[in-house]
């Protein structure tokens, strides 16, 4: 007999608060994180550069919204771009991978824009984020490559589409 399974966490989006760019900040510069995530800021230890684009980030079209797990800040996920070309974006604390947190952000973020195509973009060798994407519907359409600058190098990224 198996051990029970542990409940599920509260996963909550809301408005991103001023309060959470600075767990923001910490998040995206966990060295580990940012090798998996591969595209990031130039320099994620820039903060001037970091506070810049969270500015221009807030005053855009683009759906921004902080994630709460159990009243925690633990990533931010966003839909950002124009109508035919919107793709998503999101960041998870990497203590809180592997728990099926990044899927259900992703999920009620999908249901806050309902509007369809979306996008989105992954490391080919991201497995974790890969597999979020396809459990909420993605399904891959191409391959880029891309210049990763937490990695230092072009890298392989796949390009997924969600259609409904």
């Amino acid at each position: 007999m198996s051990a029970p399974s542990p409940p599920s966490p509260e996963v909550e989006l809301r408005e991103v608060h001023d309060s959470d760019l600075p767990v923001f900040f910490r998040q995206t510069n966990d060295p580990e994180s940012a090798r998996m995530a591969a595209f990031t800021a130039k320099d994620p230890t820039d903060r001037d550069a970091f506070d810049a684009h969270w500015k221009r980030v807030l005053a855009s079209s683009a759906v921004n919204r902080t994630i709460l797990v159990d009243g925690d800040v633990v990533g931010s996920a966003a839909v950002y771009g124009p109508p035919e070309e919107r793709e998503v974006t999101y960041w998870i604390d990497r203590a809180y991978w592997g728990r099926g947190i990044a899927t259900a952000a992703l999920r009620a973020l999908l249901d806050v824009v309902p509007e369809r195509p979306v996008y989105a973009r992954a490391a080919a060798d991201n497995a974790g984020s890969l597999r979020v994407l396809e459990k909420c519907g993605f399904v891959a359409t191409g391959r880029d490559r891309g210049f990763a600058n937490a990695r230092g190098v072009e890298i392989d990224e796949v390009v997924l589409t969600l259609r409904e």
